[in-house]
Order: C-alpha cells, then structure tokens, then sequence
C-alpha cells in the first residue's frame, strides 16, 4: 500500500489562493462576449402578478425610463398565462386579457411609445422564451 505524500504549508497556501480566482478553468454557463455585452444594455422587468391595467402603466414608466437611460433593449417577463383567470370570465378575451398579448397591442396603440420602438417580439428560449417578450428601442 501507498502512503500519500503530506501536504506541506506552501502547496496548502497555493491551493486555497488559486480556489478564490481559478482563471484557467472554462465557465460553461457563461456566454460569448458580445452576448453579454449586448446583455448590458438590456432592462429587465417581471410583470408576474401585475393586472392589465398596472402592467400598461408600468410598461409605459418602464419604457420612458429606458429611453432615458440609452437602453436598447427592454426584457418584459410577461408569463404564459398558464395560471390566468380569464378562463373563467366569459367577458373577457382569453388572448388578450394576458399580458403576453395585451403588453405589445397596448404599446402598438399609444403613439406616444410608438415611435420608441423598433421592435416586440417572443425572447428567445433563454430569456424566457413565449412567456417574455424583447422590445428593441431606437436611439434617440
């Protein structure tokens, strides 16, 4: 049988410094460069637990605020509206009683945050796929 060696104090040292700060082992989760960046100039908001009425209004300080701080990007968590309860309400639209729907037509229709946009479409799967959409804003 082998003995194992001991580990003197300066292997021991060395060991937990390089543990704080590995800078040689590859981050998997993290992703190319200019997607991160791109990432800097997005704002993110979850809209979860907003009515259609205080998600417009957020949506409208939200988008006001962007533009104000050069975003160009604007993420709104909107949800799938798996858990609405619009199904039960035969008065309301089942489309467009969530935010998922509601958010874009209610930006499509105000002039005034009409002519901020670029843009509304689904994020991409790994922003939140069909229950979050990205709006592109223009440079002002």
């Amino acid at each position: 049988m082998i003995k194992k060696k001991d580990t003197n104090q300066k292997d021991k040292k060395t060991w937990e410094e390089y543990i704080k700060n590995p800078t040689d082992i590859y981050d998997k989760e993290k992703k190319n460069v200019p997607e991160e960046v791109e990432r800097k100039n997005r704002y993110k908001f979850d809209l979860h637990g907003f009515t259609l009425d205080e998600a417009n209004i957020k949506v409208q300080e939200i988008i006001k605020h962007c533009i104000k701080n050069k975003f160009k990007e604007l993420l709104l968590i909107t949800g799938k509206g798996l858990h609405s309860s619009n199904n039960t309400d035969v008065y309301v639209s089942r489309d467009l009683g969530r935010l998922k729907y509601s958010v874009p037509e209610f930006i499509k229709k105000n002039s005034e945050l009409n002519k901020f946009i670029v843009s509304i479409n689904d994020a991409e799967k790994i922003d939140g796929g069909s229950g979050a959409i990205i709006i592109k804003l223009r440079n002002l």
